[in-house]
C-alpha cells in the first residue's frame, strides 16, 4: 500500500510549462524584490533618483512614501507613480528604468544532496536539471519519475506541476527540461523502497532490537 501510494505521488498533475521558443514574443518583465528602479523626470531631472524595492514589495520617493511596484511592469509603476506626483507637478512625465536587477531564487527540496536556496544573478534563469546539477545531485533515495515543480502563479495562488527528470537526463524529451521561474520550487521526493524503509525504521526497529527473536517449546499434554 506504501508503495502503490508513493507511485501515485505525481499522477494527474499536469507537466511543467515549456520554455518559449527563442522567436516568441516575451511577456515584459515585472519587477521583483531587490530590483533598483531609476525614477527620472523629463521636465524636473533634479527629482531624478534611484530606489531598490523594499522586501515588501514597495518603493520610496521624495514625494512618493510607499508605492506598490513588485509584480508590475515599469510602465504600470510609472503610472503609480504619477498619482501622487500630479498634487506637486502639473506635467509628471516620469519614467522608469530597471537598473539593477536583484538575483533571481529557486529552491530544491527533498532527496538532492545539498537542498536550499539558490540565487542566479541577472541573466537566464536555471533550468531543472542546473537546479538539480546546484544542488548536487539526487541522492540514491531520490524517485526521478515523481519530482514536482510548486510555483506560484497570479494572485500568489500555488501550483503544482509534474517534470520527467529521467527524461531529460537520458535526453529522451530535451523539452521537459524547464526553464525555473523566479522562487519556484523543485521538490525531489523519496523512493517507494525507501519510503517504506523509514516507515519501518519509525515505526517498527526502532522499538525491536536487532537480536530480539523468539523461541518456544511444546510440551506433550500430561494426561
Amino acid at each position: 500500500m506504501l508503495l502503490t501510494g508513493c507511485a501515485q505521488v505525481s499522477a494527474g498533475l499536469p507537466p511543467a510549462p515549456p520554455a518559449p521558443p527563442p522567436d516568441a514574443a516575451l511577456p515584459p518583465y515585472r519587477v521583483q524584490v531587490g530590483d533598483v528602479l531609476s525614477i527620472r523626470f523629463l521636465l524636473e531631472p533634479e527629482l531624478n533618483e534611484d530606489v531598490t524595492v523594499r522586501p515588501d514589495g514597495r518603493i520610496s520617493t521624495e514625494l512618493a512614501p510607499a508605492v506598490l511596484a513588485l509584480d508590475r511592469t515599469t510602465d504600470q509603476v510609472a503610472a503609480a507613480l504619477r498619482v501622487p506626483y500630479a498634487t506637486e507637478l502639473r506635467h509628471p512625465d516620469i519614467g522608469v528604468e530597471v537598473k539593477s536587477y536583484a538575483p533571481v531564487r529557486i529552491y530544491v527540496a527533498g532527496e538532492v544532496m545539498a537542498a536550499g536556496e539558490f540565487a542566479v544573478p541577472a541573466g537566464p534563469n536555471l533550468t531543472l536539471s542546473q537546479a538539480v546539477a546546484r544542488a548536487g545531485g539526487l541522492r540514491t533515495s531520490g524517485d526521478p519519475d515523481h519530482m514536482l515543480l510548486l510555483r506560484r502563479g497570479d494572485g500568489d495562488r500555488p501550483l503544482v506541476y509534474a517534470v520527467d527528470y529521467r527524461a531529460i537526463m537520458r535526453g529522451a524529451d530535451p523539452a521537459a527540461d524547464v526553464r525555473l521561474a523566479p522562487y519556484d520550487v523543485v521538490y525531489v521526493p523519496k523512493t517507494g523502497i525507501n519510503a517504506a524503509y523509514v516507515w519501518f525504521n519509525q515505526h517498527i526497529q526502532q522499538f525491536v532490537p536487532v537480536s530480539w527473536g523468539f523461541s518456544y517449546n511444546v510440551n506433550p499434554l500430561v494426561k
